[in-house]
């Protein structure tokens, strides 16, 4: 019996979606055992953008399947995911119902299809909508409290725009022209959502990698190295090492993931730029010579990326939170011991919790030895301010009109 055309692309969605929420996986671990037998480049981003959306909007969708339900189903219940992921493809993808039917209705093969079928059809028929904003899940809107969940929530309604970061600032206006984009800082182009990477001119010749705004400005408060060395620590997969050599700093790149520290020097090869590479524990490494300059891009519970990867916004607790804080501060302390006199810390990390941002700042300024160093209007792009202790802030609801911004907090220091 031949099989439904799109039900191989439905039936990894639900395999992406149920690692989430029943192993608490990332949506990237999980993509390689479910995508397996998904072959086609189109096909795999159908794939993920079925999960993406459905996790995007999972506290609407629920609210909507419950509306049609006399009894609430569980949460850990199939017939719920695959109503979630019915109705994520309805109302997101504009998926015509009755391909939606077609091919969501066999994964509960043996199970309640006639109800799904009913709950699905009975909201079709109501016209159903999701809001403008997508809900955050209760425990996460609690964490980060009222005001901030409402200010960063517009910023997840979409996947954010393509953004490059060019190895040649001063190639920005003429290659944002040329490639279609807009830029919102020197050395940086931001191209629509769902640009295909490889595709792009100059991918091969290594002119530019893909980073997040955001994501650049804590290299960018390092300024010009002018041939000084900088240690870029957890530096996989090399984005702000690139930053940093094509800045003129002589950078110590280190990591301890071989596979991360592999593709760091995929790209170093790409673009033409110099680093050295070092596979170690931070905790355990002991460096040659002291540092002008260290970034720490720390590890983190990564929430501020949640407009890309919106599975953080289900899997991330308290105990991973104080599991990361305990390890930045550890990082932190070793870190301050390689600057050189007047050498200069930037703590970063891509999350919207306070403990790890605003509460690590203040840890550091009380333990470390070091002199804070405010971050100044004039070093952001335009829209951005520091705040008043000199820190930044940023989250996905900034720059709104330009496209968003992954979320990041970032301080600086300097050694007496």
């Amino acid at each position: 019996m031949p099989q439904t055309p799109g039900l191989p692309v439905r039936r990894a969605a639900l395999r992406l979606a149920d690692a989430v929420f029943r192993r608490g996986e990332t949506l990237e671990m999980a993509e390689g055992a479910a995508l397996a037998d998904i072959r086609k480049a189109p096909d795999r981003a159908l794939v993920k953008a079925i999960a993406g959306e459905t996790l995007r909007w999972l506290t609407d969708l629920d609210r909507l399947i419950d509306s049609a339900t006399q009894q609430n189903l569980p949460d850990d219940a199939k017939a719920r995911m695959v109503l979630r992921l019915m109705l994520a493809q309805a109302l997101r993808l504009e998926t015509p119902p009755h391909a939606v039917i077609a091919t969501g209705l066999p994964l509960l093969a043996g199970g309640p299809r006639r109800l799904a079928h009913g709950v699905f059809s009975a909201l079709v028929k109501q016209q159903a909508a999701l809001p403008e904003v997508p809900t955050l899940p209760e425990r996460v809107a609690e964490r980060w409290g009222a005001d901030k969940a409402a200010a960063i929530a517009p910023g997840l309604a979409f996947p954010p725009e393509l953004d490059l970061a060019l190895k040649d600032a001063a190639e920005t206006e003429a290659r944002a022209v040329r490639m279609g984009g807009i830029s919102l800082a020197p050395g940086h182009i931001r191209l629509p959502r769902g640009t295909a990477v490889e595709s792009l001119a100059d991918f091969k010749a290594g002119d530019w990698w893909v980073q997040d705004l955001a994501a650049s400005l804590p290299a960018r408060l390092l300024g010009p190295g002018e041939g000084r060395h900088a240690l870029d620590l957890c530096a996989a997969p090399g984005g702000k090492t690139m930053q940093l050599s094509a800045s003129g700093w002589k950078v110590t790149a280190l990591d301890m993931s071989k596979r991360r520290l592999d593709l760091l020097k995929d790209n170093l090869k790409r673009t033409g730029l110099k680093a050295s590479p070092v596979r170690a524990d931070a905790l355990q490494w002991e460096p040659r010579h002291r540092f002008d300059a260290i970034l720490i891009d720390a590890p983190c519970t990564a929430t501020g990326t949640c407009r890309r990867h919106p599975d953080v916004l289900h899997r991330i607790g308290k105990g991973q939170v104080a599991e990361m804080v305990e390890l930045q501060r550890a990082l932190v302390s070793r870190a301050a011991e390689w600057l050189n006199p007047q050498g200069v810390l930037v703590y970063a990390v891509c999350s919207l919790e306070a403990e790890e941002g605003e509460e690590q700042a203040a840890w550091i300024d009380a333990n470390c030895g070091l002199s804070p160093k405010p971050i100044t209007a004039e070093e952001l792009p335009a829209g951005l301010a520091p705040t008043a202790e000199g820190w930044l802030r940023t989250h996905p609801g900034m720059l709104a009109e330009q496209g968003g911004l992954d979320g990041f907090f970032i301080a600086r220091w300097r050694k007496a």
